[in-house]
């Protein structure tokens, strides 16, 4: 099995010359990330940083990411990407938390944590990869860089050892770090294969590599040998743009971002003719979306499902829904809350056992576990379907229970966004005393759609749901709360419709 830094260094031995990476225009070969990965990884060693120590990367889609990330690697180091999106408040708590040793990031992004303790980041061991970073009261990224590559070795014995730390979207306001290991890192890579990742195809990651998704795009392409374009911060025109104009043919990104790519095609249309693959992950993809984007792109829009803690474990469904396909190299259980396996058809809880699967949590410098018994617990609600097809049905933790029935957020908003006024929309509940909870909606419509049409929109969901399924309480907004991973938040939207001065309800 090929690590990570292994494959680079494999790919950089045997092609040096093919292209890594392209960056508005400038070419990255494996030979050039090669020998800049090891100047920053032998710079790292100059500085005191061994295996284990936390490496803090504070980055847009920039290469000094990606050279980071396998600077990394290459030393044992454990890369720390954190979420560009956290704001100044948020980030001290983290950085108690992860104890780093070395923070690179850039200028723009540097006030967030300027006035951290140094105590929590050593003010000696603050990097920037762009600007004055002197007088930002940091040093700049070449400093740390050492003159030659030449002489570099690699650790061996660290194929379980923490590589990185991944921060989770979080459902309970707190970011956890799933730690992932060489070998789980590899065993996920591995698996991307099943999404099309082959050759001729040219890649396109506009997906944060913070992130998991577009860490694991980088990774896949190193490991495969594929081009990939790089974009610092997705926008749709450019997707398209760089689509038409140098052929890529392999995207995937959130159903926001496709929904964005969708709209601009439409009001811009480009010749998309090379596109042979669109995956859509990190969320539930309508199926109004996924139809309407095959039927402009000629292409089906895929979706795929994965977690923050397992990657690789499924691959695309064949169909338009909420449907992902098992891989052979993976071990699922679906249970109920007794832990008992339910009958194909039946929903119940994903369990999952592979070597794709996170090492655990990192807490206070250690590794919490977060299998039992060998299985992962997803939290993730699942049917299984015909063959080795994945129904996703919802999160265990967002089930809305009203009057002893369990409702699915994902199932309402499916049906909701089924109608064609509805853009988008939350599902979630809110508190009752006589029935536990009640089920409220909060919905976007399209640009041209009336408020008037609500009454339509509840028949319409009556006419599909089970009658306790269908929202009781709506309100209509500009645009659903979503997160800093562009998942829908459910207590924000919970919030405008609790302090809504104009509250569209409907009886029981």
């Amino acid at each position: 099995m090929r690590m990570p830094f292994d494959a680079l260094i494999d790919q950089a031995e045997t092609r040096p010359d093919a292209t890594a990476f392209t960056f508005r225009n400038d070419r990255w070969t494996y030979a050039r990330m090669r020998i800049e990965v090891l100047r920053l990884a032998m710079g790292m060693r100059g500085r005191g940083i061994v295996a284990g120590d936390r490496v803090v990367l504070h980055m847009t889609n920039v290469p000094e990411l990606v050279i980071a990330h396998y600077a990394c690697f290459a030393i044992g180091a454990i890369s720390t990407p954190l979420n560009i999106l956290l704001k100044a408040p948020e980030l001290p708590p983290l950085l108690a938390r992860l104890r780093p040793r070395l923070y690179i990031g850039q200028q723009a992004l540097f006030p967030l944590v300027e006035a951290v303790s140094s105590d929590v980041l050593p003010r000696n061991m603050r990097y920037l990869v762009d600007g004055d970073a002197r007088r930002a009261g940091a040093r700049p990224l070449e400093s740390l860089m050492a003159d030659s590559a030449s002489g570099f070795v690699a650790p061996t014995g660290y194929d379980d050892a923490p590589a990185v730390l991944l921060g989770t979207s979080g459902t309970t306001g707190e970011t956890k770090f799933a730690v992932h290991t060489p070998r789980s890192l590899q065993a996920a890579v591995a698996a991307l294969s099943s999404v099309r990742l082959e050759d001729g195809q040219i890649g396109i990651n506009a997906m944060p590599m913070v992130h998991v998704s577009g860490f694991f795009i980088l990774l896949a392409h190193v490991s495969f040998g594929l081009p990939m374009i790089l974009f610092e911060r997705f926008d749709a025109e450019a997707v398209l743009d760089t689509v038409e104009r140098d052929g890529a043919n392999w995207l995937v990104g959130t159903p926001f971002m496709f929904s964005k790519i969708l709209e601009t095609q439409r009001q811009h249309p480009r010749d998309v003719g090379a596109l042979k693959f669109a995956g859509s992950t990190g969320d539930v993809c309508p199926v109004t979306l996924q139809r309407a984007f095959t039927a402009n792109f000629g292409v089906p829009l895929h979706t795929v499902w994965g977690s923050t803690e397992v990657v690789g474990a499924t691959t695309f469904g064949l169909e338009p829904g909420p449907v992902s396909r098992l891989l052979p190299s993976v071990d699922i259980r679906i249970v109920d809350d007794a832990g008992d396996d339910v009958p194909d058809g039946q929903g119940g809880e994903l369990w999952v056992k592979g070597d794709m699967v996170s090492a655990g949590y990192w807490r206070e410098g250690a590794i919490v576990p977060l299998s039992l018994g060998g299985w992962y617990h997803t939290g993730d609600l699942m049917r299984r379907g015909e063959g080795d097809d994945l129904w996703f049905i919802g999160r265990k933790k967002e089930l809305i229970i009203t009057g002893g029935a369990n409702v699915a957020p994902v199932e309402v908003e499916t049906v909701l966004c089924n109608h064609h006024a509805v853009a988008d929309a939350a599902v979630f509940g809110l508190p009752c005393p006589t029935m536990g909870q009640r089920v409220a909606a909060v919905i976007a419509l399209v640009p041209s759609a009336e408020k008037t049409l609500l009454d339509e929109i509840r028949s319409f969901a009556l006419a599909e749901l089970a009658d306790y399924k269908v929202p009781e309480r709506w309100l209509i907004v500009g645009a659903i709360p979503r997160n800093t991973l562009g998942k829908i938040d459910r207590r924000a939207a919970a919030a405008l419709i609790e302090r809504a001065d104009e509250e569209l309800q409907f009886a029981s």
